[in-house]
């Protein structure tokens, strides 16, 4: 839905790509829906479909998955964002995935530090959907994959090129001449991934979402951002708004911004246009458009807002 500066991805017309990665054959992660909202995000499928192909900043996207669901190890050179939608997530990370891992519940943040391999699963009981962030319009080139996905996503008939594009053996496809596999990274490359614990990055990385609720009890709070709860500078800002500290005034940013609902029925005015906004649709502002945003309905409500910024989408900022 677009209309002027104002454009509206609502979640029930969202189209999933089961072909995403390279994983996308492996038993345990080939029922993963890949969502591409914002930008051309990382997939590595031409038949990935993408709702809003206009520069941000930065990539929204998101994953849903059923109960038992995961996501393989993978790194990223530009911040990855996540916020649980629906359902209850485990993420985990480290070469093999051992090195740590943090259960979030809907509505909690996770910032996950650039440069460690990382993964996710849906540990909750129903489909569960994970929202996503990606720093940078071409989100740092690409994902890098750990050893073993390459090697398993093989042995199940998929084969990823040098320039990031899947071929799929089981249908026949197979590379190019003068195209070559992608890379495995050798034993001296993953010396760079480091293997924080836990308690490294728990406490940096991770907001609970009634942490938050609380602390937007009167202003928006800053969930990520030089001054955040989660300190950082990936090339957006995100914010934490609830009833009390909605944008009942219009205002504008002189960067483009997105409004993604957790929780409640929101109602959004840009001049004449007034739209309102549920959980899981994703609104995106042109830059210098006036608006407001605040709940049509009673009872809980919240919604997170990012901001692109003129920092670098570059690797996570450690803050002081």
């Amino acid at each position: 839905m677009t209309q002027g500066n104002i454009q509206i991805v609502r979640y029930g017309d969202l189209i999933p790509c089961k072909t995403a990665f390279i994983d996308a054959h492996t038993p345990g992660s080939n029922q993963k829906e890949n969502f591409t909202i914002i930008g051309g995000g990382v997939s590595e499928s031409p038949d990935q479909h993408v709702h809003i192909n206009i520069p941000h900043g930065f990539n929204i996207g998101a994953a849903g998955q059923p109960p038992k669901c995961r996501n393989s190890l993978h790194s990223h050179r530009t911040a990855e964002v996540f916020f649980v939608l629906k359902g209850r997530w485990r993420f985990f990370w480290g070469r093999w995935g051992t090195a740590g891992e943090v259960v979030l519940e809907e509505g909690d943040i996770i910032n996950i530090p650039t440069g460690i391999f990382r993964g996710f699963e849906n540990i909750g009981t129903d489909y569960g959907m994970i929202m996503a962030i990606l720093g940078g319009d071409d989100a740092g080139g690409g994902v890098i994959w750990a050893p073993q996905v390459i090697q398993d996503a093989a042995d199940h008939g998929l084969i990823l090129s040098e320039k990031g594009k899947l071929y799929d053996t089981k249908k026949g496809e197979k590379l190019p001449d003068g195209v070559a596999p992608m890379p495995v990274l050798t034993d001296q490359d993953l010396t760079t991934f480091p293997e924080p614990t836990s308690h490294d990055v728990v406490p940096n990385h991770v907001a609970r979402y009634l942490n938050m609720v609380a602390l937007a009890d009167r202003n928006p709070a800053l969930v990520i951002g030089e001054h955040g709860i989660l300190k950082d500078k990936p090339g957006f800002e995100v914010d934490f708004l609830t009833r009390q500290s909605a944008q009942i005034n219009p205002a504008s940013a002189a960067m483009p911004t997105v409004l993604m609902p957790m929780r409640g029925h929101w109602h959004l005015t840009c001049g004449d246009l007034q739209k309102t906004l549920n959980p899981g649709d994703t609104a995106s502002i042109h830059a210098e458009t006036p608006y407001t945003i605040a709940p049509c309905m009673t009872g809980e409500a919240s919604l997170y807002r990012i901001t692109a910024t003129t920092d670098p989408a570059g690797p996570t900022w450690k803050g002081k």
